[in-house]
């Protein structure tokens, strides 16, 4: 072993340990691995720069444009409706068709706005049949996982395999190729989860449920400062009003116009009109307070006097406001709303809710008017749980336009007449063109941070091909399994032991970083054996997305854990025995198709 290669194996440790931990962003981990690939040497830094150059996450980028556009237009709202119509049915129907349904629609798009249009379609679903949620959402993060196995272009974990595939004049993966394993594991996956899926999902509540019956009934109302007050020329927080018992200042009104305002530094103005609040129990305490009216009672109009709406959200994927608190973002001026609790890996947070840094998935019990509401409900930051997103004007004329669009890519691709990355490019330009998803949406579309992940781990797979890591592990693995299996077993065995290692690692690891690693080992291995290197790849592809184990091996678990009130333990329970599943029909499958 030389010094490169205990370098490149110390950099991938570090890189895993790191990723497991979760101190550190997955994209930064990714850039320092290529800074400190280039700045030791271990690879030329003309190389190193190349893979730029890699068709992988460019295409990934315009699948993303694809995806949103189909989502914009509102081309899931059919499928949306014919769900949940199905609530008349017993629960292992409804699940399966769930599953089924899902699933192929995961197949040609990205899965995490799949599960976030689906997630808003799933409550009421839940709700109409007396269920709790939480017997619906992990089997829609699952079908979305086991559909994007099916196709080139169902996950870009697969899109990243192709592009180093071609990037080491290997041939690609062919649009329905994965299909031999994807739609079996499927099938399995959709009767497993339809037969124990009652018994095995929790019944978990969701966020409201911390609520007592007075926290869900809180009103709305408003006061005035009168001429002579008290709180003239003092902030919210030096007049008390921050910390008062009862109620809450949740906007100013100024001259007609909600103002922003800094709780501890603004002053209040005679004739400010405050936008308040209030528990029943607390209606008499904001009434006792000295320094503000009632406007009612000075028989001045009212402006917002009504029944506040207490509603949950999850923070969307690619929203602005993660890596923020709720004190940075203003949230109470900027979106209209209180905040009163967040849910966050199984846990409800009810204290330091201003600091604390908001995560994709965290869901927030927010209380406001409807009209708040609504505004909430035409924006990208937050995923509202009654109903999907309103889009600002109807797109439902050009759904056939996209349909089209991304079934020209599909066919392109299948036929040989336009490779996937080139496709997929036309495919998201042409959009934009037509005005099917405008370029700033098409731009907000596209997960830079994983495209970074991508760049990142293609250069250490890279530096363990060029420093030689990648065929000292290769060989290590097969006289390992010399020790183990020999004759026609000895395939079989390395098939399973990459399958088994990638899944393992997918698990704790971004499925992208797992496939970028794995690939290039599989290669290697199957060189070193003497043996097609296709089935082995195969293995690592389907395994790199299969995750089921845990909340945090797939960012639609993640999503849905928080949504569904989940436990870390409930993903072991429903998804190990799904892990296993999969495992046994791609070994009986791999074999047969993609001989050794």
């Amino acid at each position: 072993m030389t010094w490169q290669i205990a370098l490149v194996f110390v950099l991938l440790v570090a890189a895993i340990v790191s990723f497991m931990r979760e101190k550190i962003p997955p994209d930064l981990i990714a850039l320092t691995l290529f800074v400190l690939i280039g700045a030791t040497g271990l690879v030329p830094l003309r190389e190193v720069f190349a893979v730029f150059a890699n068709p992988a996450p460019i295409t990934v980028a315009a699948m993303f444009v694809l995806s949103a556009a189909l989502v914009r237009c509102g081309a899931l709202d059919y499928l949306s409706t014919v769900i949940e119509k199905t609530a008349v049915l017993p629960y292992p129907a409804v699940l399966f068709l769930l599953v089924a349904v899902v699933a192929f629609v995961s197949a040609w798009i990205n899965n995490t706005p799949v599960v976030v249009v689906f997630v808003p379609v799933v409550l009421n679903l839940a709700r109409r049949m007396d269920l709790p949620a939480s017997k619906f959402l992990i089997p829609v993060s699952y079908a979305a996982v086991l559909g994007g196995i099916s196709t080139l272009i169902g996950t870009s974990t697969n899109l990243v395999v192709n592009g180093i595939l071609v990037d080491r004049g290997v041939p690609g993966l062919g649009m329905f190729e994965l299909a031999w394993v994807g739609v079996p594991a499927t099938l399995v996956g959709g009767l497993y989860l339809a037969l124990a899926g009652r018994r095995l999902l929790p019944s978990r509540q969701m966020l409201t449920s911390i609520l007592t019956d007075e926290e869900r009934r809180e009103y709305l109302t408003e006061a005035f400062v009168p001429p002579g007050s008290p709180l003239i020329s003092k902030s919210l927080r030096s007049g008390g009003l921050v910390t008062a018992r009862g109620f809450r200042v949740i906007e100013v009104v100024r001259d007609g116009v909600g103002i922003d305002i800094d709780p501890a530094s603004t002053p209040l103005r005679e004739g400010d009109r405050l936008v308040i609040a209030c528990r029943p129990s607390g209606i008499a305490r904001a009434r006792a307070t000295p320094g503000f009216d009632f406007t009612a009672e000075a028989g001045l109009e009212q402006i917002a006097a009504h029944e506040a709406v207490v509603f949950e959200g999850a923070v969307a994927p690619n929203s602005e406001i993660i890596g923020r608190s709720v004190n940075e973002l203003n949230f109470r001026q900027r979106f209209r709303v209180v905040v009163l609790a967040i849910h966050r890996g199984g846990q409800n947070v009810r204290e330091k809710l201003e600091t604390l840094p908001l995560q994709m998935g965290d869901i927030l019990l927010m209380m406001g008017t409807e009209q708040a509401v609504n505004g909430l409900r035409r924006g990208n930051d937050l995923i509202l749980f009654d109903r999907p997103p309103l889009p600002s004007f109807s797109l439902h004329g050009r759904i056939p336009l996209v349909l089209a669009t991304i079934a020209g890519v599909v066919l392109a691709e299948t036929l040989g007449v336009m490779p996937i990355q080139l496709g997929a490019i036309a495919g998201a330009v042409f959009l934009c063109l037509t005005g099917c998803i405008k370029p700033k949406e098409a731009y907000e579309s596209i997960e830079w941070n994983l495209l970074f992940v991508i760049f990142g781990m293609l250069a250490l797979g890279l530096a363990m091909q060029e420093t030689g890591a990648a065929a000292w592990l290769a060989h290590n693995v097969v006289a390992g399994v010399d020790h183990v299996a020999g004759g026609p077993h000895k395939p079989l065995v390395m098939l399973a032991c990459i399958y088994l290692v990638t899944m393992v690692l997918t698990e704790v690891l971004s499925n992208n970083a797992v496939a970028a690693l794995m690939v290039p080992i599989c290669l290697g291995i199957a060189a070193e054996a003497g043996l097609d290197s296709r089935p082995f790849v195969i293995a690592a592809t389907v395994a790199a997305s299969a995750a089921f184990a845990t909340p945090i091996g797939y960012q639609t678990n993640t999503y849905v854990y928080g949504i569904g009130g989940y436990k870390f333990g409930d993903f072991l329970k429903i998804g190990i025995p799904l892990n296993v599943l999969c495992f046994v029909v791609a070994m009986l499958i791999i074999p047969r198709i993609w001989p050794f």
